[in-house]
């Protein structure tokens, strides 16, 4: 196991390295092209905190649901923790999903407004 660990390191460190690398190259030629390199950049996604809050909270629930329904001795074990967290860990991607969808509406909606400004 140690040895598995070790090679991981080392090509996890060497990836690091070359990646590091190559990124910097494709910046400075942009550079020298006379183009801003924070244009390829990804924006910033607020929403990847509400997405991970809502999907360990989920599946925390998951886990506790399941440890109920096998103390009830309703289910199995590895059935219930399987199922649960599964179930719940989605259901929570889902509604994350439409929540960003709304939101992007409402920003999209309320950009629209400010730029166009109904005259009555």
């Amino acid at each position: 196991m140690n040895d598995f660990l070790i090679t991981a390191t080392v090509f996890a460190t060497i990836y690091g390295i070359v990646y590091l690398f190559i990124r910097k190259r494709e910046r400075m030629a942009l550079i020298n092209r006379g183009l801003d390199p924070r244009s390829f950049e990804k924006p910033y996604n607020s929403f990847s905190s509400l997405k991970y809050g809502l999907l360990f909270t989920a599946i925390g629930m998951g886990l506790l649901l399941a440890n109920i329904l096998i103390n009830i001795n309703v289910m199995e074990p590895e059935a219930a923790y399987f199922s649960l967290v599964s179930l719940f860990g989605g259901i929570a991607l889902i509604v994350d999903y439409l929540i960003e969808v709304s939101r992007n509406k409402k920003k999209k909606q309320s950009t629209i407004e400010n730029t166009h400004p109904v005259t009555d």
